[in-house]
Parts: C-alpha cells; structure tokens; sequence
C-alpha cells in the first residue's frame, strides 16, 4: 500500500512530527512526502499534519484535506495551548468533519507546539489591562510549558500511535 506524509507548519513543530514518522515508516511504499500538493493524492494511505488555527486545520491543510476521497487518513497536528487531550480531541474532531465521508480515519495524534516569542510579548503587553490579568498569566504560563514541545515523548507517543497500521499490505 503506497503512502503519503503531507503536512503543514507554520512554526516547524508539525514538521517535527512528519520527519519522525518519515524516519519510522519504510520508505519503499511513500510517494510523496511534503506539504500539501495534490501529487499525494495517488497515495492509498495519507499521514496528514497540521497546525491549529483558531481552533482547527489550518487553511492549507483544509483545502487538501477536502480534496481526499476513498483514501485511509492519518490525522496528527499540533497546538500551541495544550495540556489536555479533551482540547487536543475536540480540534482533532473539527477536522475529522472537513474530510469527505468516504475516507476512513484510521489515528490521530496531536500534542503541544512551541508558539513564537512574538506572542509571548503579546500577552506581556496584555498585562498592563487589569480585568484580564489572571487570564494573561495562565496564557504566559501556558506558552512556557510550550516551548519544549514537541519533545522526545510527544515523538515517542507519535510512533506508538501509528504502530497499528500496516502500510505494507
């Protein structure tokens, strides 16, 4: 069964991820590895990564993503806010809906991403209003917990999650 690692990454933490499962999967079967382009549609099998934007997909990964139709999906990304596999499942489900129906999901992973200092200054800035200021310090706080993301158990945790698909069939 020929695959597909098709991913999308705005800070190079997605990218993490697909290198990863690049190095783990027999490379005698991937067609295309990369970001999204439609040369990964003759793939059976699709690893399809993301990074969260408001919520769900970002908008490249979208458009690709409505593009597959009958294919096995494999969906992985990664969020800046995290700390909770509830959050991680609610994004992995919007995105779930945005594929077509006759594609079969067959894993998902996602974890934490380290987010750009620039938003970091931002909420530093946010500081100086009072009425959000509890708010803003567990967003600073969250950011910091961040910033080792993905680490060498995220990676781990992406490759137990694959274990169970066999691309070579």
């Amino acid at each position: 069964m020929s695959y597909a690692i098709v991913y999308s990454s705005r800070t190079g933490n997605t990218k993490l991820l697909a290198e990863k499962m690049h190095a783990e999967l027999s490379e005698e079967y991937c067609i295309y590895y990369g970001t999204p382009d439609d040369k990964a549609l003759n793939a059976d099998m699709l690893f399809v990564g993301f990074w969260t934007d408001k919520g769900t997909c970002d908008v490249e990964t979208k458009q690709f993503l409505e593009k597959l139709h009958n294919k096995k999906v494999f969906l992985f990304g990664t969020a800046g806010f995290g700390g909770s596999q509830q959050y991680f499942d609610s994004i992995l489900e919007r995105v779930k809906e945005i594929l077509p129906e006759d594609n079969h999901v067959v894993g998902t992973f996602m974890c934490q991403g380290k987010m750009p200092m620039s938003v970091r200054r931002y909420y530093e800035s946010k500081l100086l209003e009072e009425k959000e200021h509890d708010k803003v310090e567990k967003m600073i706080e969250n950011f910091d917990m961040a910033l080792g993301h993905p680490d060498k158990t995220d990676m781990s945790a992406l490759v137990n999650s694959t274990k169970h698909i066999n691309i070579a069939c």
